[in-house]
């Protein structure tokens, strides 16, 4: 029988667990409840923002970090971008999310990367296991990723990347053979960027499964739960390619690679996940699970950038246009994205800032 502290540990869990799901827009609501440090899955950059998040086809600037680690192989030069949200604005106004990112390519051998990503929850207040308040405490948490793309052929890049994550959701023990409310755990990316050869090189496929790696336990190992491991895959096509105008559609399709815990059973390790969580549901739920998104970008003489996109999930019933648009100016990118969603939507109103200098 689990004690009154185990049992108060398990409750700021899967409240603050529950505080990530809404986090997360509701997308893909019911398998990503079966997941930990959902923040790896909030999407960083504002021109991908902009874009629905359709980029892992483009991922031509330093967030290639986290859409698709290929695109890095394409980038040259030395590149650092910052990017600051204040999330759920509609809903909350102590929580925000810091994205900063770095890139430098490396003659003969390809282009390196990092990135931080950083989530505050806030202040969060406590309760035993009546339901009392007890004291307030605050959630946050982290990831620390080096990455690594190159190209293989004329048409073909990889890339890869290791990360470090770190959850603190609360600081109380539960017991002397417990944990805390922290864990952490390691995971690993794995990109692929192609051009096809046909149609003056205008059109890229890209693929990138990200958050590869062992489960992270809070309470005890026999409890830990998987990380969000996501496959995203979408194409990228020039419609202009001038000198002075430049107009590109992406199109992405997503799908989380976690089969969820059922009655007794633990939930499938992540290698056995890339395979069970196509088959775990039904054929038309797990259809339904696929996010899509299309994006559109429209550059004038490489200074400013328009941007607009479509986010839908069928099964999370989640749909929302943005927008956005981007300057540039010497060695410096200012990029701003909005989110239009309908009122009463966590992610309505969401404003990202981002900006990048290369040297």
């Amino acid at each position: 029988m689990e004690s009154q502290e185990e049992h108060r540990m398990k409750k700021i869990i899967v409240l603050v667990s529950l505080l990530l799901i809404l986090l997360m827009g509701a997308q893909q609501a019911l398998a990503v409840s079966e997941a930990a440090v959902l923040f790896l899955m909030i999407s960083p950059g504002s021109k991908a923002a902009a874009m629905g998040n359709s980029f892992v086809a483009m991922a031509d600037d330093p967030y290639a970090t986290f859409y698709n680690p290929a695109g890095l192989a394409y980038q040259y030069g030395r590149h650092v971008t910052i990017m600051h949200v204040n999330w759920l604005p509609s809903l909350v106004s102590d929580i925000f999310y810091d994205y900063l990112a770095f890139c430098m390519s490396i003659e003969g051998l390809g282009t390196i990367g990092f990135n931080v990503a950083y989530i505050n929850m806030g202040e969060n207040q406590g309760m035993d296991e009546f339901g009392n308040p007890t004291e307030k405490f605050y959630s946050n948490e982290y990831a620390i990723a080096a990455t690594y793309g190159t190209t293989i052929s004329e048409n073909m890049a990889v890339g890869v990347g290791l990360r470090f994550i770190q959850s603190n959701l609360a600081p109380f023990g539960a017991g002397q053979e417990k944990g805390t409310g922290q864990g952490s755990a390691f995971s690993f990316d794995l990109g692929l960027l192609y051009t096809f050869p046909f149609w003056n090189n205008k059109l890229r496929w890209g693929m990138n499964i990200s958050n590869m790696g062992p489960k992270i336990a809070y309470i005890d190992e026999a409890q830990a739960d998987p990380l969000p491991t996501n496959l995203k895959m979408g194409f990228a096509y020039k419609l202009i390619d001038q000198k002075f105008n430049r107009l590109t559609i992406a199109t992405e399709i997503n799908k989380l690679l976690v089969t969820p815990r059922k009655d007794e059973t633990p939930a499938d390790p992540f290698w056995k996940a890339l395979v069970t969580s196509w088959y775990d549901e039904p054929l038309q739920r797990e259809l339904d699970k696929i996010t899509r998104s299309i994006g559109i970008e429209y550059v004038y003489g490489n200074l400013i950038a328009l941007r607009t996109g479509y986010y839908h999930d069928k099964e999370g019933k989640v749909e929302y246009l943005t927008f956005g648009a981007g300057i540039k100016y010497s060695l410096y990118s200012f990029d701003f994205s909005y989110v239009s969603a309908e009122e009463g939507h966590p992610l309505a109103n969401t404003m990202r800032y981002t900006l990048q200098i290369g040297f």
